[in-house]
């Protein structure tokens, strides 16, 4: 007769730090509420799940619209280092598109950045020297431009601002 002899390793294709995401218009409204959990391994899987999703700028600008840049403003304070890493890695591929960029600028996120620059991780530093070269990337816009920073182009203001001219 055989005995059953069960592993105590998991399968090498399994990946334990990879969170479940939901599929379509449900993946980054749950991502946010894991991002905001209090059991750290949940944040940390939803931060790597979050920086796989961002390198695409449609999810970039729905995630700005749900509010994740107030939930990653509040994880850059956290006390574990891996969280701050990844929260720099996000803020880092969200200021590589123009969309991500724009935001940074809304929501202030530069000012909370700043305080990681005398952060012990090498890593972490590293994520917001990146976000930083990528901001500088930014156009400057004049007042009297014919696009918003949004990049919609506004007829009425346009015509105001050249009638004040």
């Amino acid at each position: 007769m055989a005995h059953a002899k069960i592993s105590m390793y998991l399968p090498p294709n399994i990946n334990p730090a990879q969170a479940d995401i939901a599929y379509g218009c449900l993946a980054l409204p749950k991502l946010n509420r894991e991002l905001q959990s209090d059991n750290l391994l949940t944040r940390q899987k939803a931060l790597v799940a979050l920086c796989d999703l961002m390198h695409d700028p449609e999810y970039v600008y729905e995630a700005i619209s749900i509010g994740y840049l107030d939930s990653l403003k509040v994880l850059l304070k956290d006390g574990d280092d891996l969280v701050r890493i990844k929260t720099t890695e996000a803020l880092y591929i969200m200021a590589t598109h123009s969309v991500g960029r724009i935001g940074f600028i809304e929501y202030d996120i530069i000012f909370s950045l700043a305080f990681l620059l005398n952060d012990p991780n090498d890593l972490c530093r590293e994520n917001m020297y990146q976000a930083f070269k990528h901001l500088a990337q930014l156009p400057t816009v004049h007042p009297w431009t014919p696009c918003s920073l949004g990049g919609q182009f506004k007829k009425a203001e346009w015509k105001d601002r050249m009638a004040l001219e």
